[in-house]
């Protein structure tokens, strides 16, 4: 889903097909191109159309085109982060006065006595299935990384692997930190400059003090071996981008050890680094990754009709759609699994999970990160085998929300602690301590509303989504086309700088567009 500009400067637009350094831009000129880099910033005309363009959602007249194969990894991923958005704004409104209804949300259907519609089998994950998701990036994120190292394996083309994996490692921090980066700047600002008070982070005296802090924790943050805890408090819905680093590292290191491994041993050690991840230390984001580099390498050999491809896989193609069908169910289930605590206990006293409990390895510290691994590896290998599930993550829709998947994840969290909350409050969700009711006086019951219907379905706690949600996909939009689509291309522009004018990769032989969209998608 690219702009005409977007095609001119991966080299598939009528510029032609040399991207940028066909275009001769010169270093000295970046500045004049990082506008054009997200496919919407015209660097001269009327100050009218720029904001326009900046503003409003841009257009999908691509949207006749025939999907990519991998489409429906975009889809889920995207609802995916819809799911995070959903979780974190039900435990929010309805944590905000009592506990045990947020307590109720994190665990079984007939938790002490508690049968919510809410908490049901399988329905529970759209309520609270952020935990799922995020099991779902992860798995996604390791097929995606590894397909065009794994294609080129296959092919034995390992001076194109090493340009591949060159530029991949090269970039990958830059994906994922620079959206971090400025959003969290913005937001850091903010409050200093419009003065308004903010539940979740306490502002320093000033804004130099605040820039301080700020600096500090985002260094500490983005630093890959960093020990201990790995937090920015300024967005605490971000733990997740250092271990999809780490898990990123992993999976290249993988595809670079393995290149030369034969198809049966190299599918047997993703095997052995899923147990170890696993089984072996606390390292279940390896495991996820892992996990997807060999979903894969599997539907690669398949393919190509590959003798290394699992006979025991083939003689089972007659049965896939019962198979698929169950290992959905199974998914679903397990994508349920009760999160209030760490604690082993709290799990068994679940309804439903006192002897799946047993299954918990001696490592794994939280029990729910064993049990999505397995529910995320379900998902994503039965999504594009049962047609109705593999359509619906094609849908426009879907195709949207992944589109905004990664500024969607990055925003919501702290439009939901500022205007999110003002919205809570006005509807009637009044948090019971004191600083709130202080500074949120002015907005407590300003329209009260019954919080009549099903638990997580009330009418004041879906009123205010009128509002916040579509204020939340638009702000994603306009961060995506601002910040996430040109941070991606200018990690791709610099690593060419660092190779030299005079010479092009030869990873952008292929079709970069669809390189490009796969290091969004990841």
């Amino acid at each position: 889903m690219h702009s005409q500009w977007e095609g001119n400067l991966v080299g598939t637009g009528p510029i032609g097909s040399g991207g940028l350094s066909s275009c001769g831009v010169d270093a000295t000129q970046l500045p004049n191109h990082l506008g054009r880099l997200g496919g919407t910033l015209p660097t001269k005309g009327n100050p009218v159309r720029w904001v326009r363009l900046v503003l409003w959602p841009k257009t999908a007249p691509e949207s006749s085109k025939p999907l990519r194969p991998t489409a429906y990894l975009d889809g889920l991923r995207g609802f995916a982060a819809f799911l995070v958005y959903i979780h974190h704004n039900q435990l929010w409104a309805h944590g905000v006065a009592n506990y045990a209804d947020a307590a109720i949300f994190e665990n079984a259907w007939g938790w002490r006595g508690q049968f919510r519609f809410a908490t049901f089998y399988g329905i529970r994950n759209f309520f609270t299935g952020g935990h799922l998701a995020v099991a779902v990036f992860y798995v996604i994120s390791g097929y995606v990384l590894s397909a065009k190292p794994l294609a080129l394996i296959q092919t034995a083309d390992y001076a194109k692997l090493s340009e591949n994996l060159g530029s991949a490692f090269f970039r990958r921090w830059f994906r994922l930190y620079l959206p971090l980066l400025v959003t969290t700047l913005v937001y850091v600002a903010s409050w200093h400059v419009f003065g308004y008070w903010n539940p979740a982070c306490k502002p320093k005296a000033t804004f130099r003090e605040e820039l301080w802090n700020w600096y500090v924790e985002f260094k500490n943050f983005s630093f890959l071996f960093k020990e201990g805890p790995v937090w920015v408090t300024y967005n605490t819905h971000l733990w997740s981008i250092p271990l999809e680093m780490r898990g990123s590292i992993i999976t290249f290191t993988a595809c670079l050890a393995l290149s030369r491994a034969t198809t049966k041993a190299r599918l047997l050690c993703q095997l052995i680094l899923m147990f170890y991840f696993m089984y072996i230390v606390d390292g279940f984001y390896g495991a996820l990754f892992i996990a997807g580099m060999m979903q894969c390498d599997l539907d690669l050999l398949a393919k190509i009709s590959d003798p290394g491809f699992p006979r025991v896989l083939r003689r089972m193609e007659p049965y896939k759609t019962f198979i698929y069908y169950h290992l959905f169910v199974i998914s679903m289930f397990l994508a349920g699994v009760p999160s209030q605590t760490a604690d082993v206990r709290d799990l068994r006293a679940n309804p439903g999970w006192y002897w799946l409990s047993f299954l918990k390895p001696q490592a794994v510290y939280d029990p729910k990160w064993f049990y999505l691994f397995f529910a995320a590896n379900m998902l994503v290998a039965c999504t594009p085998r049962m047609g109705w599930v593999k359509r619906f993550f094609e849908s426009r829709f879907c195709q949207f929300l992944g589109r905004v998947s990664f500024s969607f994840y990055l925003v919501h969290g702290p439009l939901l602690a500022t205007v999110g909350d003002r919205l809570y409050h006005m509807v009637g969700y009044v948090r019971p301590f004191e600083d709130s009711q202080k500074h949120m006086a002015q907005w407590s019951n300003v329209f009260p509303l019954p919080k009549t219907g099903p638990m997580g379905l009330e009418v004041a706690f879906l009123v205010p989504h009128l509002v916040l949600l579509p204020l939340t996909l638009w702000v994603a939009d306009v961060v995506t086309r601002m910040v996430d689509e040109p941070s991606v291309r200018f990690a791709s522009w610099l690593y060419k700088r660092t190779l030299g004018l005079d010479r092009e990769p030869e990873i952008h032989a292929c079709k970069e567009d669809e390189m490009v969209a796969l290091m969004r998608l990841a």
